[in-house]
């Protein structure tokens, strides 16, 4: 069956994170993005993991439902851990997603970790030993556990971040390396940028929206057409199957907030060749620019820009159906009217996913405001205008041009909640 599966995300229990970030608003969430498997998120948090203990109920195969709720829609315990240590002589700091299989696997890694930092302190916990010693610790409790390194090129809290990374994968968990299945791309990267690095060739690159709040699920997303069940998902991913995950959903990676080198508060925004023209210095404060993702890939790719790995899984690069809305109505996000339009949108058309993924133009036209649809096509297309992220400042997408008319449906009809 095809899937949709957004495996990284954040409790309430995690810092900056809304108090929406519980299952029942997720799942209502995922329902209305089109997103069939959703990860938990912080399942070492004790008051998050007795939460969903009471909560979620197994299905036998490794996911869970909500307890007496027809959501169809499954989830996978999964969490995200905080890595800070020190190692070839400099600072590490490493963010790793872990999978598994069934509530009494967490219970054991909880027991571990408990000794080892303050599961109590924030749904993303920190440690001060090394990857590796994760890896050994993990597996040592489950080899049906997965690790994937997250968000793998941010400049901070990552395995390839120019701040406090490494090189390789092998360089981080050293002999552990042949567990690691995965990589997560990043909002600030795309797969197109992996290829360039032959030693990724056989890793397989996921793709997840890092919500911190509801509506930013599915921002990123994996596309699968398997059994939705733990055990065959871990084994698509490990074998990097073309024929069971068909594709992710990107970010254009412009869009991040690393994506390109800069100094925000300075309003400096470089390329990596400005940067290095600037031998790395920013030219108003005289202090070191922060290194994007552009130029770290940059930095160990040993392909030129474009090359395609004969075994690469496609990808489809998307923008938030109520960014789409936005621009086209002229109007912020977070508006009433967007908010309508989008509520109308996702009781006519089913799903967020299914608008953006599969409907054809002609099937939206006749329900939707032409400027909406208009704004779907050049999406879809790639025709639009980008100023790229740095520095921690997201990217700005422009759909239309400034100065094109803004047409709106006149249509006074008021929504109820969906």
């Amino acid at each position: 069956m095809r899937f949709i599966a957004d495996f990284h995300i954040h409790s309430k229990y995690s810092r900056a994170t809304s108090p929406e970030m519980e299952v029942g608003s997720l799942s209502r969430w995922a329902e209305i993005k089109g997103i069939s498997l959703l990860g938990t998120g912080d399942f070492t948090h004790p008051t998050y993991l007795s939460e969903l203990k009471e909560k979620l109920e197994p299905l036998g195969n490794g996911l869970f439902q909500l307890k007496n709720k027809k959501s169809p829609v499954r989830f996978i315990l999964t969490v995200e851990l905080n890595n800070i240590y020190h190692q070839g002589g400099r600072l590490r700091k490493i963010h790793n997603i872990i999978f598994a299989p069934s509530f009494e696997v967490v219970d054991k890694i909880n027991k571990k970790l408990a000794n080892l930092g303050k599961l109590e302190s924030d749904g993303r916990p920190v440690f001060t030993f090394s990857a590796k010693d994760l890896a050994r610790l993990i597996l040592g409790i489950s080899q049906e556990c997965l690790i994937i390194p997250a968000h793998a090129w941010t400049p901070w809290f990552s395995i390839f971040g120019a701040n406090s990374g490494f090189d390789s994968i092998e360089e981080c968990f050293g002999e552990y390396s042949k567990y690691i299945y995965s990589i997560e791309t990043g909002l600030s990267s795309d797969p197109q940028m992996n290829w360039r690095l032959s030693n990724l060739d056989k890793i397989t690159l996921l793709s997840n929206s890092d919500a911190h709040s509801p509506s930013k699920l599915g921002r990123e997303a994996n596309v699968f057409d398997c059994e939705m069940d733990y055990k065959e998902i871990a084994e698509v991913i490990k074998t990097k199957d073309k024929g069971k995950f068909l594709y992710t959903v990107e970010f254009f990676p412009e869009e991040g907030k690393y994506h390109f080198d800069g100094h925000r508060n300075c309003g400096i925004l470089f390329s990596p060749a400005e940067t290095r023209k600037n031998k790395f210095i920013c030219p108003v404060c005289h202090k070191r620019i922060t290194v994007g993702v552009m130029h770290r890939v940059e930095d160990l790719a040993d392909r030129p820009d474009g090359f395609v790995p004969p075994n690469s899984i496609p990808f489809k690069n998307l923008i938030p159906l109520q960014e789409i809305i936005a621009e086209a109505l002229g109007q912020a996000p977070d508006t009433k009217g967007v908010e309508e339009e989008y509520k109308k949108m996702i009781q006519n058309f089913g799903n967020e996913f299914r608008i953006l993924l599969d409907l054809s133009i002609e099937d939206l036209s006749p329900k939707t405001p032409p400027r909406i649809v208009e704004g779907i096509k050049r999406v879809r297309e790639g025709k639009l205008d980008i100023i790229p992220g740095h520095d921690g400042v997201y990217g700005k997408i422009k759909i239309f041009e400034e100065g094109e008319k803004v047409e709106v449906k006149k249509d006074t009809e008021q929504l109820g909640l969906f």
